[in-house]
């Protein structure tokens, strides 16, 4: 029997970081929003791992995306 989910990517810290800066420079999200914002910018099968990988990293869902991404690596908000 062939299922016909997709395969799950492992998230790392450092993907999720990128791709949160992208989120910022694309206006997506704010540096003062909390963490739990970013379920409505990645998919939503996604989401569990990538809670998962904050959680490890010490990350809260309510810290602010700004404590993921200092200010000093992204332009303008």
């Amino acid at each position: 029997m062939l299922t016909n989910s997709l395969p799950k990517i492992r998230y790392s810290l450092d993907m999720i970081q990128e791709e949160v800066r992208c989120f910022l420079q694309k206006g997506k999200v704010s540096c003062h929003q909390p963490l739990y914002i970013l379920c409505q910018c990645f998919p939503l099968r996604d989401w569990d791992l990538i809670v998962n990988e904050l959680e490890q990293s010490g990350f809260l869902l309510r810290d602010r995306i700004s404590e993921l991404v200092p200010q000093k690596e992204w332009a303008n908000d």
